[in-house]
């Protein structure tokens, strides 16, 4: 049970649920959107968040949105993570969003919410830095096409009100050979150490983590370096660790040095995957 009181709105139209949200704050009433509500739900249980109204999203038809506009993919905000594992049109993200969580818990997670919420995994994120989607962003200042590369850079910068409506990818994308897994030091439903995704684009790999510093990334750079054929893959993957955006996650779930050790094995499963393994 949450324990404290809030007002419920459910809008019609990105516009209204927009100006909803100008008013909202005006008034002092702490507005936030809702599309699957579980962290929401579960922050506001324990009391570590509070708001003052919620304005649920999941209703509004451009966030209910899954198929193609010309030659983009395009998905809704509020298309559970279910729903995309179960999809087959992108596979990455299909596999990438499906292991987020538990089922159960995956039947209300959004797209958006997973992305846009504060714990600090945000796995789904992970296939639309990769394909250099873009994604349609509503706020006071109206609505525009953002490279999701833009909003991400050492986590999610979103002005506030501002929020995601709509997630466009290039269907040439969506059926590149791809790598994806979650490494867990328990259980299958345990907090990852890291979950990395991979994609093989014109003989080139793009990687990108979550999991191993406080905010997912993409890294040119370390792109750069596990790119390099002129050296064998366990000079690359050295370099690469050196060249890690932020610090190592050091915490109760595992120690930053056992969490580079599984970054190391992961590339190394990676580059094989992608590449085979012509180079020792």
């Amino acid at each position: 049970m949450i324990g404290f009181d809030f007002e419920y709105f459910k809008p019609k139209t990105v516009a209204d649920a927009v100006k909803l949200f100008q008013i909202l704050e005006e008034q002092g009433k702490q507005p936030v959107y809702y599309a699957g509500g579980t962290e929401l739900i579960t922050l506001g249980r324990l009391n570590q968040v509070s708001f003052g109204s919620v304005i649920d999203i999941k209703g509004i038809p451009d966030c209910c949105v899954y198929g193609y506009s010309e030659q983009e993919l395009v998905i809704g905000s509020s298309i559970s993570l279910t729903y995309l594992a179960d999809m087959r049109d992108f596979p990455l993200l299909g596999q990438t969003a499906g292991r987020v969580a538990d089922h159960t818990a995956r039947n209300k997670i959004t797209i958006g919410g997973n992305i846009c919420g504060r714990i600090i995994y945000k796995e789904a994120v992970l296939p639309f830095l990769l394909t250099d989607s873009r994604v349609l962003v509503a706020g006071r200042n109206g609505s525009r096409m953002v490279p999701v590369t833009d909003l991400f850079n050492k986590g999610l910068h979103l002005a506030n009100g501002d929020w995601m409506v709509q997630f466009f990818t290039d269907r040439n994308m969506l059926s590149l050979p791809f790598y994806t897994v979650k490494k867990r030091k328990l259980d299958v439903i345990d907090y990852p150490l890291l979950t990395l995704a991979a994609l093989r684009k014109d003989d080139e790999i793009r990687v990108a983590v979550s999991g191993l510093c406080d905010f997912p990334f993409r890294s040119k750079e370390i792109e750069a370096v596990l790119n390099d054929r002129s050296m064998t893959k366990n000079t690359r993957i050295l370099q690469a660790v050196e060249r890690l955006p932020g610090p190592v996650l050091n915490d109760w779930i595992a120690s930053a040095e056992y969490r580079i050790f599984v970054l190391k094995n992961t590339l190394m499963e990676m580059l094989s995957a992608l590449e085979g393994d012509d180079l020792e």
